[in-house]
């Protein structure tokens, strides 16, 4: 795999130097010291995978990476120091398209070989997913689950409220910004999101929403209810799901889904449980998770919305949302609340 490195620092450059010669087939093409060398060799010669620093003189990584993403597209892995501490920005990043984030690994000391593995770890999950076409990346058995649960149980017993499922991944937190923003404090739905973020960063990402939102918003935790009013955000590596009981749980099945939580797994739940028809969105993301679950949504009944092309960083999940037909409606952020908004006017 071909990569490059992008940090204003000797002594952080060459820790990741050293990880990468961990794994034979990683080459680093070039190195750039801040985002608008980067910027400017990427156009040069692109790389698969760009190791971007967020911190750096005359051009910081989030521009770098906006403008990357715009010219010269390639995956880009946020690799910073403290990336937690840096919060905003890695989540702004992310909205550019920047794929996910890790801690910058450091040559000695007691973190040395947990933030080298953290790294390669990383990076071998994004190799799988650039090596695979979209149309393979799919979750296998993912209803495993339903299957060995059931559909019995206290579903038909249990009262529903309107509820919005959000499915997005890569260029997801800006479209997520801009969607919740616009959403008021009366707003009359349980909402419930599941963006493509590691576990590390979940608490950090849901209080950057936090920020874009007047709405309450926290992490989903096992046992929870879809609350009326309230924003529920997968918080793990694991899958979220609906159990019988409709209550929030998390499963590892699908192990070898290279997406995590998986979107298909949470829609293909709330398909088989929700007993209310509700409204399921998917927006920007690189494969096509939560194509087959926004299916099984319209198929129940559901109102189903697609982002546009236009307005997506990576048009890979809505684009195979459309070409199985399971969108009701593709439009951009802005119109999706605007639709969020007029549908729950009309099913008070």
């Amino acid at each position: 795999m071909r990569i490059a490195i992008v940090n204003d620092l000797a002594i952080a450059t060459a820790a990741i130097r050293q990880v990468l010669q961990a794994v034979p087939d990683y080459q680093v093409i070039w190195t750039a010291r801040d985002g608008a060398q980067a910027v400017a060799k990427c156009a040069q010669d692109t790389p698969d995978i760009i190791l971007m620093d967020m911190l750096m003189p005359v051009m910081d990584g989030v521009e770098a990476t906006r403008q990357i993403m715009k010219h010269s597209p390639c995956g880009i892995l946020i690799v910073t120091a403290s990336a937690e501490k840096n919060v905003a920005k890695v989540y702004e990043a992310m909205g550019h398209g920047a794929l996910d984030a890790v801690d910058t690994p450091v040559l000695s000391g007691a973190d040395s070989a947990k933030t080298a593995n953290n790294l390669l770890a990383k990076l071998a999950r994004i190799r799988k997913l650039l090596k695979q076409p979209s149309s393979s990346i799919q979750p296998k058995n993912s209803t495993s689950l339903f299957q060995l649960e059931g559909r019995s149980g206290l579903s038909s017993s249990v009262s529903t409220v309107p509820l919005v499922a959000i499915g997005s991944s890569t260029g997801g937190p800006k479209a997520l910004a801009a969607i919740l923003s616009q959403l008021p404090a009366s707003f009359g739905a349980a909402i419930a999101i599941v963006q493509h973020v590691d576990a590390q960063f979940s608490s950090g990402f849901v209080d950057w929403l936090r920020q874009q939102t007047v709405l309450p918003i926290r992490i989903a935790l096992a046992g929870d209810r879809l609350e009326k009013g309230t924003i529920l955000v997968a918080g793990t590596n694991d899958h979220l799901y609906l159990k019988p009981d409709l209550t929030l749980g998390y499963t590892k099945e699908p192990i070898d889904y290279s997406y995590r939580p998986s979107v298909d797994v949470f829609f293909k739940s709330l398909a088989e449980r929700w007993t209310r028809k509700g409204t399921a969105v998917l927006l920007t993301g690189m494969g096509r998770d939560g194509a087959e679950g926004l299916s099984a949504l319209k198929l129940r009944g559901w109102h189903t919305i697609a982002q546009d092309k236009d307005s997506c960083v990576v048009y890979g999940m809505p684009k195979a949302a459309v070409e199985l037909n399971a969108a009701v409606e593709v439009l951009p952020p802005d119109a999706i609340a605007t639709s969020l908004r007029q549908n729950m006017t009309l099913n008070r």
